[in-house]
């Protein structure tokens, strides 16, 4: 189990709002309501239809479950998500993510990365004299 959370936002003074509607009204929007709002491709996403797991997912979101882990890294965030917890797997392990009003309409894997950050170590025993120079930082 992953123990990385992601890093939270500072407070904001004024309400958060996407195109001019709050999450509130957003959440009380249906979806075809809501198909304006939302950007194309994701747009293009919902109108050909959510999968079935898709659909059990944001039903399981609906319901307000505790606890919620998923493999759906193609899944577009909706309004219903947003406060809630899930856990997206990245290929290795569960990683722990709170969905922030910010992250509205863009995709579960955008948060979880399956790529690390390269940190090379020194030369080894056999290595060149040009390739033993590392630079200080």
């Amino acid at each position: 189990m992953a123990k990385k959370t992601q890093k939270r936002l500072p407070r904001r003074r004024e309400e958060f709002t996407y195109r001019g509607f709050r999450i509130d009204e957003l959440r009380k929007m249906g979806t075809s309501e809501l198909l304006p709002v939302m950007p194309a491709r994701v747009r293009r996403k919902v109108r050909r239809g959510l999968t079935q797991g898709e659909e059990h997912l944001l039903a399981r979101f609906r319901s307000g479950e505790a606890k919620i882990r998923t493999h759906l890294r193609d899944m577009v965030i909706m309004p219903d998500m947003i406060g809630k917890e899930v856990e997206i797997y990245n290929g290795k392990e569960f990683m722990k993510v709170e969905i922030q009003p910010e992250s509205i309409f863009h995709y579960l894997g955008e948060f979880a990365l399956t790529r690390r950050k390269v940190t090379h170590g020194s030369a080894g025993i056999g290595a060149t004299r040009s390739s033993k120079y590392v630079p200080l930082k």
